[in-house]
């Protein structure tokens, strides 16, 4: 037997609206009636011919009501009129000399009826300023509410078993998932490590680029520890009012006491967690009054058991060391960019629900794309599902992603009208990139060149990295100096003049030897480290701590590594400038040369 629905039916009542309502209705009604009695279909009538009409007997019967007169005609007709307010109806037909019996006349008495319409006007106004007045308080009542309710957390709180990330959505970041692992294990057997003595580690800390999957990690640990899961951003602690951050770090880890064992993440925690006295406002402030709280929450006198605090941050460098000593942060987890294998497991992840075609080779995607965090391989491959979609096809291609990945790091092509003359010095400013770089011996090989405007660039030539490297030498860097000149030497040589074209490569050139003077110590200055900015964790109005005659030869080093670099880039071009121009005219035919067809004119590295 089938079964029937229970319908219910929920009526809300507001006794306030009702009796205001009522209020209203009670004394606006009366003067309603009084003010719109009478027919309006009546025609008025002057006074002065109204009282003719009565004395040549035209009129049947006279109605009075106050200064209003009803004239029934004996026709049947009904005419209105008025009359002075000071006179009544006897003493108006007595002036007009007009005998009392020549009329029939009743005069209604409006006495009581002027009492209740005199009152509402009294009281109607009375009454919507005490409504108003209600109201009001009402409003600020609960506004003053609200105000209190500042100090309670703003956390996103993930229930036990609704958080479907685990740690097989994570790749790329091995050690760190091992790391964690044992964190899972803490929250999920509390028992097994406090029988042989150990305790739970109260923080961890993740460090990283952005992009690396700082937060994706937190959700897995949650995932896989079936926990109550609290997230908040740093910034979200602050608001305009003193002591509100404190007081929604006490409300947060108190909910997440009561929900013990449980994961407190805090995003972006550097908003709250700089060092302590050293900006300009002193220590009084409230970022400060907030950290001071978090210390204390962590590893005060409260006891914190089975309840993780972890936290994300890519400027771990300026977090305070209270905040990172053990018993607080306990753990320090460091992510790093994905090596080849991390790329190519984190594209077979975000490949699931995508159609490729068969021939895609993700070992050579893997090898392309160095450099790349999770979420810029997570972006390239949308980005090439949506460009093969655009071009309706039904499954992506090699072509859309290379695509893809060259949209991501530069941005998208743009279809720029260029003169003969423009588009001639943008392709010979490519191929000096190119030709430098493929004659210098400790390159990479050329991936791409290209003169399709991307961004703010009228070309670009992409060099990627053949490797994962995680030391670069000063032979290298020379190398990596020379090519970034390689544009201005080919100007330089082919047209005899210089353009503005290469002030972006210019730009990092001069960082790159600067870094290798001030931070690397790679000149003849030696190993010294010349902090030429300042300490940002200091006062930022201290300025420069390197003396005017230390910066001067700063100067001339940077500027005779420069130098060199040019001279070397102008010497490949002139020896290669029949390469040059044979790579000069492919580009102005086809636009954009890749690996093969680069290697297939300068012949292969």
């Amino acid at each position: 037997m089938k079964k029937q629905k229970k319908v219910e039916f929920r009526l809300k009542i507001n006794l306030t609206r009702i009796l205001i309502g009522a209020f209203i209705v009670l004394f606006l009604l009366p003067f309603a009636l009084t003010l719109f009695q009478g027919d309006f279909n009546v025609p008025k009538e002057d006074m002065s011919q109204a009282l003719n009409d009565i004395r040549d007997q035209k009129v049947k019967k006279v109605s009075v009501a106050d200064d209003h007169l009803t004239l029934e005609y004996n026709d049947g007709s009904k005419k209105t009129a008025l009359k002075e307010p000071s006179l009544s109806f006897p003493e108006l037909l007595d002036r007009a000399k007009i005998a009392p019996n020549t009329v029939s006349y009743d005069i209604t008495d409006q006495a009581a009826s002027k009492f209740v319409s005199d009152l509402a006007g009294i009281l109607l106004p009375l009454i919507f300023m005490a409504a108003l007045f209600f109201f009001l308080l009402r409003a600020q009542s609960k506004g003053a509410q609200d105000i209190f309710s500042f100090g309670r957390s703003k956390a996103k709180l993930f229930a036990k078993g609704k958080q479907s990330t685990t740690f097989a959505d994570v790749a790329g970041v091995d050690d760190a998932k091992k790391e964690l692992e044992e964190v899972v294990d803490f929250l999920r057997n509390p028992l097994k490590y406090k029988k042989i003595g150990a305790r739970t580690p109260k923080g961890v800390l993740l460090v990283g680029p952005a992009g690396v999957g700082k937060t994706l990690l937190a959700r897995a640990v949650a995932g896989e520890a079936g926990v109550a899961f609290f997230s908040m951003a740093g910034s979200e602690f602050m608001e305009m009012l003193v002591g509100v951050g404190a007081s929604r770090v006490r409300d947060l880890f108190a909910t997440a006491k009561a929900q013990a064992p449980a994961i407190i993440f805090i995003d972006e925690i550097d908003a709250i967690g700089r060092q302590r006295g050293k900006g300009v406002m002193g220590g009084h402030d409230e970022r400060e009054q907030t950290l001071n709280q978090i210390l204390v929450e962590m590893d005060g006198f409260t006891q914190n058991d089975n309840v993780i605090v972890m936290a994300a941050t890519n400027r771990g460098d300026l977090l305070d060391p209270a905040l990172l000593r053990p018993g607080r942060f306990d753990r320090r987890v460091v992510l790093d960019m994905p090596d080849k294998d991390g790329r190519l497991a984190i594209l077979k992840i975000h490949a699931m629900g995508k159609k490729f075609e068969k021939g895609v080779n993700w070992g050579r995607v893997a090898d392309r794309t160095v450099g790349f965090s999770g979420a810029d391989l997570e972006n390239m491959l949308n980005e090439a599902a949506i460009l093969a979609a655009r071009e309706n096809k039904s499954e992506v291609q090699m072509q859309d992603i290379e695509e893809a990945a060259t949209k991501v790091k530069m941005g998208p092509a743009k279809k720029r009208l260029q003169s003969d003359d423009d588009r001639k010095i943008t392709a010979y400013h490519e191929a000096g990139h190119a030709i430098v770089t493929h004659f210098l011996p400790k390159m990479d090989p050329v991936h791409r060149i290209s003169i399709v405007a991307r961004g703010m660039s009228l070309g670009h030539t992409l060099i990627p990295p053949a490797a994962d490297r995680t030391h670069e030498t000063r032979g290298r860097l020379l190398d990596q100096l020379a090519a970034m000149l390689g544009g201005r030497a080919a100007e330089e040589v082919v047209f005899k003049e210089m353009t503005a074209g290469a002030s972006n490569d210019i730009e990092h050139a001069t960082a790159l030897a600067r870094a290798m003077v001030t931070d690397f110590g790679m000149s003849s200055l030696g190993p010294i480290n010349f902090d030429t900015t300042g300490n940002e964790n200091e006062n930022p109005f201290a300025g420069s701590q390197v003396s005017q005659a230390m910066q001067e030869k700063i100067d001339i080093e940077v500027q005779k590594i420069i130098m060199t670099a040019r001279d070397e880039a102008i010497v490949l071009v002139k020896k290669h400038r029949k390469d040059l121009d044979k790579v000069a005219e492919a580009l102005l035919v086809n636009e954009t040369l890749d690996r093969d067809e680069f290697e297939k004119i300068v012949g292969t590295k």
